[in-house]
């Protein structure tokens, strides 16, 4: 039981690292539900400007009507002073992210405070920024490679004493299971990686 739960703590250990480097959003990782997110950013620009549309292209076309309306009631309101702008813009917030949500499929559990996007997330927004995805793919690249390599030492040095004795052959079926699934679950990320807000649903492999 033990070699079980350890190879799908690795196996899970190893979808998560892969999805938080290719998703945008992918379960957990999602960004665009943060005060200094993208959606959050274009929001703070419509209302600056008075005109709704930088947002709209957060949104799918059957969800303008809903958001169009809470734009126009917070431009009435943040005009009658600073603090109830304040209120008002966080009111405008809300139905934005939580429809630009539902849209993609995932959850809305609420804003996120500003400074809580995950680093590799908000590297992928400084690449675009850049026009340049070089420091950004190195990162990943590295992170990538010392993951696989720690996991793989692991199993091999298991597997020189896996004769040894049934314990020692259990060790070393628990190392290659860690080892081969964590391989796996980057693996299937990047060959079938999945849509913002959705779980990557990796291949059974059976031990």
């Amino acid at each position: 039981m033990k070699t079980t739960y350890n190879g799908i703590k690795g196996f899970l250990t190893a979808a998560s690292f892969a999805l938080a480097i290719l998703l945008t959003p992918q379960a957990a990782l999602a960004h665009c539900d943060t005060l200094d997110g993208p959606v959050v950013a274009d929001a703070r620009i419509a209302l600056a400007k008075g005109d709704v549309t930088p947002v709209l292209k957060w949104l799918q076309a059957k969800d303008e009507k809903e958001v169009r309306e809470a734009f126009a009631r917070t431009l009435a309101v943040r005009k009658l002073d600073p603090e109830a702008q304040k209120l008002a813009d966080t009111y405008f917030f809300e139905p934005l992210v939580r429809v630009h949500r539902a849209g993609e499929g995932a959850p809305y559990t609420g804003l996120k405070a500003a400074g809580t996007v995950e680093p590799v997330v908000a590297k992928a927004d400084r690449a675009l920024e850049k026009s340049s995805v070089d420091e950004l793919a190195k990162a990943i690249a590295a992170h990538t490679e010392e993951g696989v390599r720690k996991r793989f030492q692991h199993a091999l040095e298991a597997r020189k004493h896996m004769q040894d004795s049934v314990q020692a052959g259990r060790e070393y079926v628990e190392a290659y299971v860690t080892y081969v699934h964590y391989v796996e679950g980057i693996a299937q990320v990047v060959h079938g990686a999945p849509h913002h807000g959705e779980a990557a649903t990796p291949a059974a492999h059976q031990h």
